[in-house]
């Protein structure tokens, strides 16, 4: 048998083992394969903490778990603000994060009395005694009803507004003795935290 023929079964045999190793060794799956790995990307960055309007990214049952696991006075919540999120095309992810960082999910400060998901000042039209000024709802519900409806027309309506980080000066003013960088980066990571969760559960 000539070289030329043992060289060309040598590389034959060479490619076939090749690939059999390639076969035979587990490969990653590709970006995008699942619902969890996707969502781990989408929710990777600050950046993507940033823009409110749009679709619900947290279901009803894990907020509900969410809120049940802090011991929330608005427990079962869940629905309502995903069934809002829906209608408003605001992120539920935003609402939780909002009502954590003000009242730790309705438990502390004014919230307990006013059922507030975001200690909203009193304007014309609204029960506001023995509150401190701040707008009182008789249930949770309709709380986060009217929290839906002011980020929506008042903020992303009149004012053009529509990320977090141009909302919170509006909303939480430094004025008011709030730190604005503060606000933003709790809410920012909370909703993060949110999404890995819900993707990973």
């Amino acid at each position: 048998m000539s070289l030329q023929k043992i060289g060309l079964i040598l590389l034959v045999l060479v490619v076939a083992y090749v690939g059999y190793c390639m076969l035979a060794t587990p490969q990653p799956p590709p970006a995008g394969a699942t619902k969890s790995t996707t969502a781990l990307t989408q929710a990777s960055t600050l950046a993507d903490a940033e823009h409110m309007l749009r679709r619900p990214t947290l279901s009803a049952a894990y907020i509900n778990t969410v809120l049940e696991q802090a011991h929330s006075p608005a427990r079962g919540l869940g629905e309502t603000l995903y069934q809002l999120s829906a209608e408003y095309q605001i992120d539920d992810a935003f609402a939780l994060a909002f009502f954590h960082h003000e009242s730790d999910y309705g438990k502390n400060g004014v919230a307990r009395e006013t059922h507030s998901l975001g200690n909203i000042r009193c304007t014309d039209g609204y029960d506001c005694d023995h509150t401190g000024g701040y707008r009182k709802y008789a249930t949770w519900i309709l709380g986060a009803e009217d929290w839906y409806d002011l980020i929506k027309k008042e903020y992303i309506d009149r004012r053009g507004l529509s990320t977090l980080s141009t909302i919170v000066p509006v909303y939480a003013p430094s004025e008011d003795n709030n730190d604005v960088r503060a606000y933003i980066t709790n809410v920012q990571q909370d909703v993060l935290t949110y999404r890995r969760e819900e993707a990973t559960a």
